[in-house]
């Protein structure tokens, strides 16, 4: 919290309110926009409820501010509002405080500080609150929500593109929760703003707001934005570009990339020759440092998931790179708007990669209901509340799914949360098949709009105002299709970073954690699991040091080949340092890749000369890849068998193809330690996500 509440002495105007707002954000000579007026005016003295789909930059935030600003100076209560991420929030609060307010917030890293927050609230001491849609869920808090609507003086819903079941980020928890609220609140005015609306989103969410809806957009183009494409890159020039990029790009900024693991892989290659980079995820710990080390140009980038985007506020970024494109021209723009807020020029480059549509694919459709899986959970839920973990096991639905489909179950009210379960409302869901098969469609049409972006297929400036439905879209002169021109280091990096890359690549162990417990209805399987060591692999997902040899060994079963032998007795090197040395070797049968696997754990045991011991094997096909965890253990445990006569000692080596789910060696190293292994540790060519 900072500053004093509003002083209520001097009633304003919403006109004086927003050039006194502007003046104290961007200085004295900072003029206010003609639909910034209008959105003050329509909140303030008509009490409407506001659409705002302007360019990141534009001076949203203003807006708000200085509605608050003036209804307070009215008497009226505080402003709420409601924002999807902490790194929002952060920003959001020290903008309040740079407009003249006192904002505080209720979120789940300041517990301790809710009750003082509410009581300076009740007494009129705080201007702004700042809560996230989480918040809302938790029960304690949802109880004190009619007595902190009914004072509210102004409802804010930022990021409003996530309410949209359109949205590129679309959130089913964000989206009922705001309904909510909306029903609540009827007579309280309503802000929502976003930077990232097509036609389509803007008309969804006003609907949602209401049949009179104010909404005011303008254009998305961004003069100081230098928007280029790198096509054609194999996986290690990839990152070698980007490394020499960093080299030669002045200030500092966001270099994006699609999964966790990445964003670690890819600063830990860069911090390996010199770079000062730090990864950053939604499962950083430290957030809040690395933001403000990099708004005070403390660090040279930030390898970031979405998790550093929406509301970021760093007017001086200088770059944008993306290693990878995200799934559709929206997503992208969000991200790519971020730099030269402040700036007369900022770079914003796409390095696409071949494993792009894979992940777009698992994205585009992981939030779209299956018809059975929504008839499977219903019910199950139609007697009594579930867990999440008992509804797993009783559908079979694995559990981010499972999860996914009841946030949407709940925004239709067909299901509500009881305790620490979940329970059916009664009152029937219909599948629209007409909705999600419209909603299919549109996120095929996204991506294929970034594929040809991806491609450069004329100006990309226009090419996203385009696919945002801006109503001014036209050729910016500076992208790298409408000049030709490239940042340094051009189309290709240089052959020693390259080189730099492989070495690092190939020389990084990953690490294949093993599972802790059983899950709940195996038969004679339950608590803990102690027999699995840590285990590992020579290669993670796409791994850019063996994505094209990794593609070979997928196309037919065959011995391994020389430079795999030899990277997996690398592996083994490493490992060596911190394991207790193997008895044995043993191969876990494959049905796709015998030769391969059995080629490697001959090696393997002739190179540690140690016994390779036929122990396992296996029967039928394998459950479906969407199978949950108790599906598939299930399975496995009626598939997997045990060789008549096998005994073992100490620990043992599991030599296996692809792990992904990590079932298939904890139920043969369960076959094993029943023959006697003290230590079952799995080495794998290839770690899925």
């Amino acid at each position: 919290m900072a500053g004093m509440a509003v002083d209520t002495t001097l009633a304003l105007s919403s006109e004086d309110a927003l050039r006194r707002t502007i003046a104290a954000m961007a200085g004295p000579d900072a003029a206010p926009r003609e639909d910034q007026l209008r959105a003050v005016a329509e909140l303030v003295d008509h009490r409407r409820r506001v659409l705002v789909v302007q360019a990141t930059g534009w001076g949203k935030s203003a807006v708000y501010w200085a509605a608050t600003r003036a209804l307070r100076s009215h008497g009226g209560g505080p402003t709420l509002v409601v924002s999807p991420l902490l790194a929002l929030m952060r920003d959001q609060i020290a903008a309040a405080e740079r407009a003249g307010l006192r904002a505080a917030t209720i979120n789940s890293t300041n517990i301790d500080e809710w009750d003082p927050v509410l009581a300076d609230l009740q007494q009129g001491l705080i201007d702004v609150l700042l809560i996230s849609p989480e918040r809302l869920a938790n029960p304690g808090f949802a109880r004190r929500l009619p007595d902190l609507l009914a004072s509210c003086g102004l409802l804010v819903i930022d990021e409003a593109h996530c309410v949209s079941d359109w949205g590129f980020d679309f959130r089913p928890d964000y989206q009922r929760l705001t309904r909510t609220l909306l029903s609540l609140a009827p007579d309280t005015p309503v802000l929502a703003t976003t930077a990232t609306a097509n036609e389509r989103v803007t008309s969804d969410v006003a609907a949602q707001l209401g049949d009179d809806t104010v909404t005011l957009r303008g254009s998305l183009a961004r003069a100081s934005l230098r928007l280029a494409v790198v096509p054609g890159l194999t996986p290690l020039e990839r990152y070698a570009w980007v490394a020499d990029a960093l080299t030669e790009l002045p200030g500092s900024g966001i270099i994006y990339v699609l999964t966790v693991k990445e964003s670690e892989r890819v600063a830990g290659f860069l911090t390996s020759l010199g770079h000062d980079v730090a990864a950053y995820s939604g499962q950083t710990q430290n957030r809040q440092e690395l933001e403000d080390r990099l708004r005070a140009n403390q660090v040279k980038a930030l390898v970031a998931t979405s998790a550093l985007g929406m509301g970021y506020d760093k007017p001086d970024l200088a770059f944008c790179l993306h290693l990878g494109s995200p799934a559709s021209p929206v997503a992208y723009y969000q991200q790519v708007g971020r730099a030269g807020r402040a700036l007369d020029d900022a770079t914003a480059v796409l390095v696409p990669s071949e494993a792009d549509e894979k992940i777009w694919d698992y994205f585009a459709t992981a939030g779209i209901p299956v018809e059975g899986q929504v008839e499977q959970i219903l019910d199950v839920l139609a007697d009594e509340p579930q867990s999440v973990p008992a509804l797993e096991n009783a559908t079979g639905i694995r559990r981010g799914r499972l999860e996914t489909v009841l946030k949407i179950l709940a925004v239709d009210d067909a299901v509500t949360r009881q305790g620490s379960g979940w329970v059916s409302t009664g009152k029937g869901w219909h599948f629209d098949e007409a909705k999600w098969a419209a909603l299919r469609k549109v996120r095929a049409t996204e991506a294929d709009l970034m594929r040809r972006y991806a491609h450069g297929e004329g100006c990309l400036m226009q090419f996203l105002q385009l696919a945002l439905d801006d109503p001014d879209p036209k050729p910016c002169g500076q992208c790298s299709v409408c000049d030709g021109r490239l940042p340094a280091p051009g189309l290709r990096p240089s052959a020693p970073t390259i080189e730099a890359a492989r070495r690092y690549f190939r020389g990084q162990d990953v690490l294949v954690e093993p599972r802790k417990i059983w899950v709940s209805g195996l038969p004679g399987k339950k608590g803990k699991i102690g027999f699995l060591g840590e285990g590992r692999a020579m290669a993670y997902a796409d791994d850019p040091a063996w994505s094209s040899v990794l593609a070979e060994l997928w196309r037919q079963d065959g011995e391994a080949p020389p430079e795999v032998l030899e990277a997996v007795v690398e592996v083994l090197k490493r490992w060596s340092k911190t394991w207790q040395r193997p008895t044995a070797v043993v191969a876990m049968p494959s049905r796709r890749y015998p030769r391969l696997v059995g080629s490697v754990a001959a090696h393997v045991a002739l190179i540690g000369r140690l016994p390779l011991v036929e122990a396992l094997a296996v029967s039928g096909p394998p459950p479906t890849e969407d199978a949950a965890s108790s599906v598939r253990a299930r399975d496995l445990l009626a598939r997997t068998s045990l060789l008549p006569g096998v005994e073992l000692q100490g620990p043992v080596l599991l030599v296996d193809d692809r792990i992904r789910t990590r079932w298939t060696v904890t139920v043969a190293g369960s076959l094993l330690a029943e023959a006697g292994a003290s230590t079952v540790l799995p080495l794998a060519l290839h770690q899925l996500p």
